[in-house]
């Protein structure tokens, strides 16, 4: 299994049979050009492409484009992307929080965010992938007094309880750890690591922000996780789980 790092929160997972393209906003070169176009889109096998939600820094319109070259191509978006009309009902298979797509190579879970759409829990291959989307505790705590932050809290253990009820343990997690929310940026990503046993860790949402995603690695090692840190667009991780 390959995990590709295109940009932002945008990845492609690669193994035996398939290509799963998560979040795509932009390509590895730039909105356009890079391995996606590239080589991904001729890859051999089922290729699907999720996305979170409607935001457009996690999705990309031009993904419906995608058809014309992968007629097998599988869409499975959040429900807000056709109510707030980026894509009509008959573009993709639309989930909501606690709605599951299932075929004979993979099965997805929808989850919950804390802003807009769903997370994702992808089971393929014996694995438990999960794509956070815009799940985080955006506490804002150095912009927000007390009861506020603690209610953006209180809702990020909300959404975890939901997906604890189905599983503790997850083999691949890409997650938000976002530089912008202050002093206590790595409180959501050390808060999901504390409950959910998380094998290998991959930071996203970040931007250009490469060495504050870093520093995220001595916080989740002490849960027994591993960090595999982005360092450039493009970048390859062999996944050995």
């Amino acid at each position: 299994m390959q995990l590709v790092y295109l940009y932002h929160s945008g990845f492609a997972l690669l193994g035996d049979g398939y290509t799963i393209v998560m979040d795509y906003f932009e390509d590895s070169v730039s909105a356009t050009e890079g391995i996606l176009h590239d080589v991904l889109l001729k890859r051999p096998g089922r290729f699907y492409v999720l996305s979170s939600h409607f935001h457009a820094d996690h999705f990309n319109k031009e993904v419906l484009s995608w058809k014309d070259q992968r007629p097998d191509i599988v869409y499975l978006f959040s429900k807000d992307i056709w109510r707030r009309r980026r894509a009509t009902k008959e573009d993709a298979i639309w989930l909501k929080k606690g709605e599951v797509y299932e075929d004979e190579l993979l099965k997805v879970h929808a989850f919950g965010s804390t802003d807009v759409g769903v997370s994702f829990l992808i089971e393929v291959d014996g694995k438990k992938v999960f794509h956070a989307g815009d799940l985080n505790n955006w506490h804002w705590m150095d912009e927000s007094d007390e009861p506020e932050w603690k209610g953006y809290e209180k809702n990020y253990f909300h959404e975890l309880e939901f997906i604890m009820d189905y599983t503790r343990e997850m083999n691949l997690v890409m997650f938000p750890v976002d530089f912008r929310l202050g002093k206590e940026y790595m409180r959501g990503p050390r808060q999901f690591v504390e409950r959910i046993k998380t094998s290998i860790f991959v930071p996203m949402h970040f931007d250009e922000s490469y060495s504050q995603a870093a520093a995220f690695k001595s916080v989740a090692e002490e849960y027994g996780t591993t960090v595999l840190v982005p360092e450039a667009r493009g970048q390859i991780f062999e996944i050995n789980l």
